[in-house]
């Protein structure tokens, strides 16, 4: 018996049938996969959140933006040292309910679970930043061209090996 994935199944159909059509006009492309040149287990690991998470004293993710302009998201992104706790951050996501990630800021951004990884030798090390980006981004050309080159000069600087991706 094989089981189908609905991807959609929490959007209204208008929703559904948008994101369909992105979708469709897309080029498909290979995708750029890099096998580890070393275990897992003496990698520097790294975590990129689509949450929409910032550190309090950080400046918030724009979400006036979005509420004026329902097509647009903010292509910025935000740095999260290694030592932050969920009292450290806040969520600034109006697609993501932040009661949750409040509750538990793992379920956005797993650093206590990366921690737990690194003491128990699963992993080499856990990165000295971590990185957080806006999960809607109908044009994501400003982030590719500003955000990205970016965090991919801090991750090589940091010397990461491995980067997570946690969609929100």
């Amino acid at each position: 018996m094989q089981k189908t994935v609905d991807s959609f199944r929490f959007v209204s159909g208008v929703t559904r049938r948008m994101i369909e059509t992105w979708i469709k006009m897309e080029e498909p492309r290979s995708i750029p996969w890099t096998p580890l040149s070393k275990p897992l287990s003496e990698s520097k690991v790294a975590l990129l959140s689509s949450g929409g998470i910032a550190m309090k004293g950080d400046q918030p993710f724009d979400q006036e933006g979005e509420r004026q302009n329902p097509w647009w998201g903010d292509p910025s992104h935000r740095i999260i040292p290694k030592s932050a706790s969920a009292k450290d951050v806040e969520i600034y996501h109006l697609h993501v309910n932040p009661n949750f990630a409040r509750q538990d800021i793992n379920c956005l951004l797993p650093i206590q679970r990366l921690n737990e990884l690194e003491e128990t030798g699963e992993i080499g090390s856990v990165a000295e930043s971590h990185y957080s980006i806006m999960g809607y981004l109908p044009k994501p050309d400003e982030m590719l061209a500003t955000s990205v080159p970016a965090i991919i000069q801090q991750l090589k600087d940091e010397q990461v090996d491995v980067l997570l991706l946690v969609p929100s």
